[in-house]
């Protein structure tokens, strides 16, 4: 069923004057205006003209050519795409960077189009289409059924109980196909006689039946040992196969995080291990019975008459072409639905977490839509799927009666020439129903099958990665630091867009360093390559001397303390998240880290101390109160580099005063990288390093700075005009009334 909404792309060209033939290419929802505030506005991309307009403004048109040019950038959060010619700037549109993506598909496109008109080309076929939808893009490579084999690896360690759980399952499926056979003597030697006269031997009846029961009894041990010794291997395959996943996934680097969402990773971990662990432990094994099953019936039955055998295997061809068919559109659609309940799990994980927003910003019903959305599309996909199996499986099950219908017609024609006997023939008939059954139980498992299939190869696309950040062949080892650093050269860029250019700068041991610049001038993204949550595209950073790249990440950042803005607390008691970084640390270390961070007076006051819980991300403390346990925790793991990124932006005055003799603890003796905006809390820096574009542009004390009157100098005069009329707007505020003039004298 189409979706009921239509893509932006869509909504877009409903109300573009496009011309007859026009086809629509790219559309991007344009959110600011020319002085960045919040306005409506759209950009469409035809494959014969852009067009543009501002809220219900009319449309404005520029048909492509060679000398038409869309350039792209972004700065302090805001994307632009500006329009040109030979000679000048036609035009430029603002957006945030969640439009991003789009501006890039959009960017991407029109060079396109425009390389084809100026070479005179038409649009191929295979050109991107107008209609979209919200969601993540599909893989282009659909999952295959082989990549289940890649999980032998998990299955290694447990090779000997899966060997005699093959055993046991050999065994049993020979013994569940004595009955039949037995069936045969019962109606020639016992039952058909009878009725012709002959007494019935008590003796050979009880054996014949003794040897039902026996077999039915050994089917049915060995079945259960069968299933339980499975069971319990398939559950630990998908538990080392969960903490294989986890483990790798804490390996990459910070860049694969920033493109992924939450809820989907959940999902992959969570509900596609447990698919696969469901898929080991029952329908791997209903299907390699099934496959023992078949080869043995069909042993048997041409070993009974084989030009009945023949006919019994009528329906098989038939059936395997139809599993031939479905699987292909199975495993896409199986994959298609994990990646849109990807995007319901993500819904969920961008909510809850951020539920205060949600209600302080009054967007409850916003959040249903979306959920609402995502859960219809959800929905969409698997009635498409429904669709191919519901008219599949009645099919497999009608070609299986219409085969077991042939036989009794074929087997009742050789009785009534004597060519096989009455008890062939029910014998015959037991196989056919238990080798159409387990025929149809396989056609079944094809759905469960390229399900598993779908999760595995989703597991194994994060198992594929290799880290952005590797680890060296031959790592140097860290005996002890003293903390010098060189940045020599030092460039990065995210993507296309360059951040970090050529960039020098060398800090002493122990020497306290203030980032200052303009939002998006690369602070933090320098914060970052030292930490080596990223590696330089360009150049070296050197710690002691040895690249930074030699060493071993985890060795490293041992001796590295970071204290952020937002400080995120786990789950757990106040001691556990003080001891973090440091997990056998005592109570007595973890007792004087909090003294140093000037948190163990309010600690004291919690209802357990040091025991209480601090609630989810530290919800149960104030900001100031989670920012001195961070404090502590760093102070804890005793580090030789100091990154204080912001760390007292967004706490009230007297907080930040606690926080800054915590901090002042905290700096002693150790090389200290501090990021602030306020100016103010970086006097006690050795030397300020000012950031423009990437870039160094100015570096010295604050005096020096001040003297140079340059961009420190214009920094620090806009924060003083904000200081000082925030505090004449504080003192009307707080400014008793005029009293009234007084009146001339004589006067009423």
């Amino acid at each position: 069923m189409p979706s009921s909404e239509p893509s932006p792309v869509l909504a877009a060209a409903t109300s573009a004057p496009l011309e007859p033939g026009e086809n629509v290419l790219a559309s991007l929802d344009v959110d600011l205006d020319a002085e960045d505030r919040f306005a409506a506005g759209q950009l469409l991309l035809t494959d014969r003209r852009l067009l543009a307009r501002a809220g219900a403004d009319t449309w404005q048109a520029w048909p492509l050519g060679p000398a038409l040019s869309l350039q792209h950038a972004d700065h302090g959060g805001v994307g632009q795409l500006s329009l040109h010619d030979t000679s000048a700037r036609l035009a430029v549109w603002r957006y945030t960077l969640g439009a991003d993506p789009a501006a890039l598909r959009l960017l991407a496109l029109f060079e396109r189009q425009v390389r084809r008109l100026a070479d005179g080309a038409a649009e191929p076929d295979d050109a991107p289409e107008a209609e979209e939808t919200d969601f993540a893009a599909e893989s282009p490579t659909p999952p295959s059924t082989w990549v289940l084999l890649r999980l032998t690896r998990f299955a290694r360690p447990y090779r000997w109980q899966l060997l005699l759980g093959f055993v046991l399952m050999l065994v049993s499926t020979a013994a569940s196909l004595v009955p039949p056979y037995l069936t045969i003597p019962l109606m020639d030697d016992v039952l058909i006689p009878y009725q012709n006269g002959q007494q019935i031997d008590p003796g050979h009846v009880l054996l014949l039946l003794s040897g039902l029961l026996g077999a039915a009894v050994v089917a049915w041990g060995l079945g259960w040992w069968r299933t339980w010794l499975l069971a319990i291997v398939s559950e630990r395959i998908g538990a080392d196969l969960r903490t294989a996943t986890f483990d790798h996934l804490l390996q990459l680097s910070l860049d694969y995080f920033g493109s992924k969402r939450t809820g989907d990773l959940m999902s992959r971990i969570g509900s596609e291990s447990d698919r696969i662990c469901v898929f080991l432990s029952l329908h791997a094994l209903d299907f390699a019975t099934d496959v023992l099953m078949i080869t043995m019936t069909a042993v048997i039955l041409f070993n009974i008459n084989p030009s009945l055998a023949l006919v019994t295997l009528l329906p098989l061809p038939f059936i395997a072409w139809m599993i031939h068919l479905v699987r292909d559109r199975l495993r896409t659609g199986f994959e298609k639905i994990d990646r849109v309940w990807g995007e319901v799990t993500s819904v969920l994980a961008d909510t809850i977490p951020g539920i205060r927003v949600v209600k302080a910003f009054a967007q409850e019903k916003r959040e249903s839509e979306r959920f609402r959305r995502a859960n219809r599309h959800n929905l969409e996909v698997n009635d498409r799927l429904n669709k191919t199996w519901s008219l599949f499986s009645p099919t497999v099950s009608l070609l299986t009666e219409i085969g077991l219908l042939v036989v009794w017609a074929f087997g009742i024609w050789l009785v009534s020439r004597n060519q096989i006997t009455v008890g062939v023939l029910t014998a015959f008939v037991a196989y056919i129903g238990r080798f159409y059954g387990r025929l149809d139980s396989m056609s079944r498992i094809v759905s469960v099958t390229q399900k598993a299939a779908a999760g595995a190869m989703r597991i194994f696309d994060i198992l594929d990665l290799v880290s952005n950040v590797p680890v060296p062949a031959q790592p140097v080892a860290i005996d002890r630091l003293e903390g010098r650093l060189s940045l020599q050269g030092v460039g990065f860029r995210y993507g296309s867009r360059s951040v970090i250019r050529a960039l020098d700068l060398d800090i002493r041991p122990g020497e306290m360093i203030g980032l200052v610049g303009h939002s998006g001038s690369g602070k933090s993204t320098l914060v970052n390559l030292i930490c080596r949550f990223y590696d330089v595209t360009d150049g070296a950073i050197k710690v002691d001397g040895v690249d930074l790249r030699r060493f071993r990440v985890a060795d490293f950042r041992r001796h590295i303390g970071l204290v952020l803005q937002e400080p995120f607390l786990f789950f757990g008691t106040v001691a556990e998240n003080i001891a973090y970084g440091k997990p056998g640390a005592t109570r007595e270390e973890i007792i004087a880290a909090a003294r140093a961070a000037h948190a163990h007076e309010f600690i004291l006051r919690l209802p357990h101390g040091y025991d209480s819980m601090v609630g989810e991300r530290g919800q149960g403390l104030s900001g100031g109160e989670r920012q001195r346990i961070s404090i502590a925790r760093a102070l804890l793991i005793d580090p030789r580099i100091l990154i204080l990124d912001e760390a007292t932006s967004s706490v009230d005055t007297e907080t930040e005063k606690e926080i800054q003799k915590a901090l002042d603890n905290l700096v002693q003796g150790r090389t200290t990288i501090a990021i602030a905006h306020r100016l103010s809390t970086l006097r006690r820096a050795d030397r300020l390093v000012v950031m423009d574009r990437g870039r160094v542009v100015e570096v010295g004390t604050h005096d020096e700075l001040l003297a140079r009157q340059g961009a420190y100098w214009r920094l620090h005069e806009a924060q003083a005009r904000q200081v000082d009329e925030g505090d004449d707007e504080r003192d009307a505020r707080v400014a008793p009334p005029a009293a009234p003039a007084a009146h001339p004298a004589g006067v009423a």
